[in-house]
């Protein structure tokens, strides 16, 4: 019973296709995992949405993945965890383990960035939720959190907006904001920014400064691990066998340019399939 169980897939959802970049670190931090993935397409972006919406969308995702007998439900959304992460948590019980995008960022700020300045940058949802702000202040170490909301990073890279001058642009518009000042590392509070974590790296290196950029999709992937770990819920089957897991993923509206850009964020082909959740 116990290694049937291992066996079964770790559930993945996001507003879209930008929680591919959490997908995509997963799976190579954890290749024998079966992985489900929900990009809810149909009512992106949630950074623009309410708080009830973004709950509504995220109880009826979580329906799906339990449908799907996940042993764990990874919230790869700034916005969705900031939003729900507490309510799927209480809707999901004992069916499933509940993973945020956001607990393990604070986990490694916790460790690695005490009385330290720390940036932030994500959607207006995610900054003016204050859930990182709240989090870090809760820590009690001296922690200063600034943040800015970046809206226009999203579209610039779901439209595969790669002009370099244009690019340059905009990041070199947002991370020289006085928000960001005097800042000794950044978090990329947003899935789709580590597409971009090359560029932002450069504008630092540009500007002769020395700020650590925390990327989440790798901080959710070690904190998943070591998770398993604990539970004694890795795949044991396919760790035996040196099997990779299998990839299964859905949206709820499709188009090609979705599927176009999941093979970025994602970082090879993948056939999304269609799973209308609404009429």
């Amino acid at each position: 019973m116990q290694t049937d169980y291992t066996s079964n897939p770790i559930g993945i959802f996001d507003s879209g296709i930008g929680g591919l970049t959490v997908a995509r670190a997963v799976a190579e931090c954890l290749p024998e995992e079966n992985l489900i993935y929900f990009g809810d397409t149909a009512h992106l972006p949630y950074g623009d949405k309410s708080t009830t919406s973004i709950q509504a969308y995220s109880i009826k995702i979580c329906n799906f993945l339990l449908t799907q007998n996940c042993k764990v439900i990874l919230i790869a959304c700034n916005s969705a965890s900031a939003a729900a992460y507490e309510l799927v948590k209480e809707y999901v019980g004992s069916k499933a383990t509940v993973i945020s995008v956001i607990e393990p960022t604070i986990q490694y700020i916790e460790q690695y960035h005490q009385q330290h300045h720390i940036g932030l940058i994500g959607t207006k949802q995610t900054v003016n939720s204050n859930v990182y702000k709240k989090k870090i202040d809760q820590l009690n170490q001296n922690i200063t959190l600034q943040s800015l909301a970046t809206p226009l990073l999203v579209p610039m890279i779901e439209e595969n907006f790669f002009s370099k001058t244009i690019q340059q642009e905009i990041i070199s518009e947002y991370l020289s904001h006085q928000s960001l000042e005097a800042i000794d590392a950044l978090i990329l509070g947003c899935t789709h920014y580590p597409l971009i974590k090359e560029e932002i790296k450069q504008y630092y290196q540009t500007h002769k400064k020395t700020v650590q950029i925390i990327d989440s999709s790798e901080r959710v992937a070690q904190t998943l691990k070591k998770t398993l770990e604990d539970k004694k819920i890795t795949n044991i089957n396919n760790q035996t066998t040196a099997k990779t897991g299998f990839r299964n993923f859905y949206v709820s509206d499709y188009t090609q340019s979705f599927e176009e850009s999941a093979k970025i964020f994602f970082g090879q082909q993948i056939h999304l399939a269609l799973y209308p959740l609404w009429d």
